[in-house]
């Protein structure tokens, strides 16, 4: 299964970035399609999952900067990323998942707040 992902770059503290990650339309429509981030030395953790009804869970570290958005007719996932600080710098995961079914990962893009 691909997960395409798309949109990391460096960006200066206070600015704005929008990734979006991309996969096939009936995985798209079963699965709650999310963003989960890596820093260097720290675990995986969520930044947000939307499922296939538009129900939203957001990582406490992110609520409020971050929003993500489904794209129904281009079967795409987008986090756009508000008011970016050094402790958001990590490797950005796109995910694919319905409970005891799927899990998919994409390969990951690099997101770095400096100055």
């Amino acid at each position: 299964v691909q997960l395409q992902a798309f949109g990391g770059g460096l960006v200066q503290p206070g600015g704005s970035l929008t990734l979006s990650c991309a996969t096939a339309q009936n995985i798209f429509w079963l699965a709650v399609m999310g963003w989960y981030r890596q820093a260097p030395g720290k675990q995986r953790e969520l930044v947000a999952t939307c499922t296939d009804s538009g129900n939203i869970e957001y990582g406490t570290s992110v609520e409020g900067r971050f929003t993500i958005t489904r794209d129904s007719a281009k079967n795409t996932v987008m986090l756009h990323m508000n008011d970016l600080n050094p402790e958001d710098t990590a490797v950005y995961y796109c995910n694919a998942q319905m409970k005891d079914v799927f899990d998919y990962w994409g390969q990951g893009t690099q997101v770095t707040v400096s100055s």
